[in-house]
C-alpha cells in the first residue's frame, strides 16, 4: 500500500497560490526546489484536481498533455475534456474508491501536487497520509488555500528541515 502524499508550497498565511493563481513569490531556484525535484523522482503517480492541471495551461501545457511525464497522471474532475489519446487520464467518477484502488496498486508514493479544495476533499475521505510542506518567507494575503474550505484536523510533524533562504520544509503525519 502507498502513501499519498500531499507535496506543496504554501505561505505563511496559508496559500499555495496568491490571487489569481499568482506563484511569483514562490522559489524558482535553489535548495528548496532541488529538494523537491529529488522528492519527484520518488513519485510514481501525480494526483490533482482540474483547476490545478488547467493552471498548467498559462505555463504553456496542452490539454491532455502529462506535466510529469516520468509518472501516471490523473486528474480528478467531472468537467474536464482532453483530447481522445491524451497522456493523462481523468477521473470523473467513483473518486474515493478509484484512490484507494491506485493506493494498493501503485508501486511508488503518489504525488497529490496541488489543488486545495481537491486536497481538502481527499483529507476529508481520510486518503492523505502525509504532507509536506516547502513553507515559504512569504504571505499573500488571499487566494487558494491549502486545503480549501476544509478544516483540518491534527497532524504529527516528522521533520523539518530549514534553508537559508528562509523556507522551512516540514512534513507531518496524520494524528
Amino acid at each position: 500500500m502507498q502513501p499519498i502524499i500531499y507535496d506543496v508550497a504554501v505561505s505563511l498565511d496559508g496559500f499555495i497560490s496568491g490571487p489569481d493563481g499568482d506563484i511569483s513569490r514562490f522559489a524558482q531556484t535553489g535548495p528548496v526546489v532541488e529538494d523537491y525535484a529529488a522528492r519527484l523522482a520518488g513519485y510514481g503517480t501525480a494526483i490533482m484536481g482540474r483547476k490545478t492541471y488547467e493552471f498548467g495551461y498559462a505555463y504553456g501545457l496542452a490539454a491532455g498533455q502529462n506535466p510529469y511525464p516520468t509518472m501516471e497522471t490523473l486528474v480528478f474532475s467531472r468537467s474536464l475534456r482532453v483530447p481522445e489519446g491524451s497522456a493523462i487520464s481523468v477521473i470523473a467518477e467513483d473518486w474515493t474508491a478509484r484512490l484507494r484502488a491506485l493506493k494498493a496498486r501503485a508501486t511508488k508514493p503518489i504525488y497529490l501536487c496541488g489543488g486545495g479544495a481537491f486536497a481538502g476533499w481527499a483529507l476529508d475521505q481520510g486518503l492523505i497520509d502525509r504532507v509536506i510542506l516547502k513553507r515559504a518567507p512569504c504571505c499573500y494575503g488571499g487566494g487558494v488555500a491549502l486545503f480549501g474550505a476544509t478544516q483540518p484536523r491534527g497532524f504529527k510533524r516528522l521533520s523539518s528541515k530549514s534553508y537559508d533562504n528562509g523556507y522551512l520544509l516540514e512534513s507531518f503525519g496524520l494524528d
